[in-house]
């Protein structure tokens, strides 16, 4: 698919996904209202505030110092910050979308897939425009030089809950575009990958996202990712940020429990696992050309759905409630670790692209030689 087709769902899906997010930031005001908390209950007012705020243009009660002499300028900081927020949702999803179009077409046999790759990118999207847009919204409150990167950490980690869904159905619109772009072309080719090498290099892939979902997650090696980095000065503490961006979850537990709860708890980071192999075996036969950006993209997309998977496990299984409060708690939980799936599902994209040339060039290399052994017998 060329890009000039490409890049018309790809900015399609990018002013769906801001629009979205602008109408759910703007919906925050709502909550604020006469007879909203009596309406829909405290505890639920305050979890969509903590979900719809990070995405409101309008500044919230205490968010700012604007009561200073210079509160005009925190104002401006923090409009440029939102400008700044949902400029990057839009060029991130469009840039990445425009990638995963090309090369995980919406046709058929493919639809689900794109629509699963789009969904999960959508929320990359999300979580990178609030990490570059973080250091003028921390500016903007005054505080901009105490204790920076926590706050970084703090901010980043904001605003996922609702990405979930908009991506969702942002996901679902670019595909339904691309349908309408593909609707009179040929069917686009699939990659040519002997089973073996892709299993080859689904597992080493999947073996470099378990560095981090087993290693550097377990309690004890955590700790001391966290708190091995301290200081003083501007950039102190930088735990909580290399926490985010390094671990796909944390445990050492559950514990005081039987080995069938302990079980159940760790099989959710099995099904982490499994989701991503499943996706690096069997993406290089669902590109239409195996590269290290689409294979790096689209394996960032593999873990943020493991992810989703495997928070959807612990809350059905593990946790089993059913009230309107362990809803709420289980819904704030969603996007978690989406940080940390950008460097590790890049990396493990990139293990996996060179793996396959690697061993794909392997596997080639004798049939000459068998050729040439043939030519010579026959002289």
């Amino acid at each position: 698919m060329e890009y000039r087709h490409a890049a018309v769902p790809a900015v399609a899906g990018g002013l769906m996904l801001t629009l979205l997010l602008w109408w759910a930031g703007a919906s925050a005001d709502a909550l604020d209202l006469d007879g909203a908390t009596g309406a829909l209950g405290i505890e639920t007012v305050n979890a969509l505030r903590s979900w719809l705020n990070p995405w409101a243009y309008d500044p919230q009660p205490g968010a700012s110092v604007a009561v200073t002499a210079d509160g005009a300028s925190y104002l401006a900081l923090h409009d440029t910050a939102m400008q700044i927020r949902f400029v990057a949702v839009f060029l991130v999803y469009a840039a990445g979308s425009l990638l995963l179009v090309r090369r995980l077409p919406a046709e058929r046999g493919r639809v689900w897939q794109a629509v699963l790759a789009l969904w999960a990118w959508g929320v990359v999207a999300g979580t990178l425009a609030v990490t570059v847009s973080a250091p003028w919204m921390i500016a903007s409150g005054g505080r901009g030089s105490y204790r920076f990167l926590p706050q970084l950490a703090a901010l980043a980690s904001t605003g996922r809950t609702v990405l979930v869904p908009l991506a969702l159905a942002a996901a679902v619109w670019t595909v339904f575009v691309t349908r309408l772009a593909l609707k009179n072309a040929d069917p686009l080719p699939r990659g040519d990958i002997p089973a073996r090498t892709a299993v080859v290099a689904a597992t080493i892939g999947t073996a470099v996202v378990a560095v981090s979902v087993v290693v550097l997650s377990y309690q004890a090696n955590a700790a001391r990712i966290q708190t091995v980095f301290t200081g003083g000065g501007f950039l102190s503490e930088p735990g909580d940020l290399l926490r985010q961006w390094l671990l796909l979850g944390a445990w050492s537990g559950p514990s005081g429990v039987g080995l069938w709860d302990w079980l159940l708890v760790r099989f959710g980071d099995v099904l982490l696992l499994a989701v991503v192999w499943c996706a690096l075996r069997w993406l290089p036969g669902m590109l239409t050309r195996v590269s290290v950006p689409a294979m790096a993209a689209c394996t960032v997309c593999a873990v943020v759905l493991g992810l989703l998977v495997r928070h959807l496990w612990r809350v059905t299984v593990v946790d089993g409630g059913t009230t309107s409060w362990h809803l709420l708690q289980a819904a704030s939980g969603l996007g978690e670790g989406t940080s940390a799936a950008v460097p590790w599902g890049t990396l493990a994209g990139v293990t996996a692209t060179v793996v396959l040339r690697v061993t794909g060039r392997g596997a080639e290399a004798p049939a000459p030689a068998a050729a040439a052994g043939g030519a010579g017998s026959g002289g």
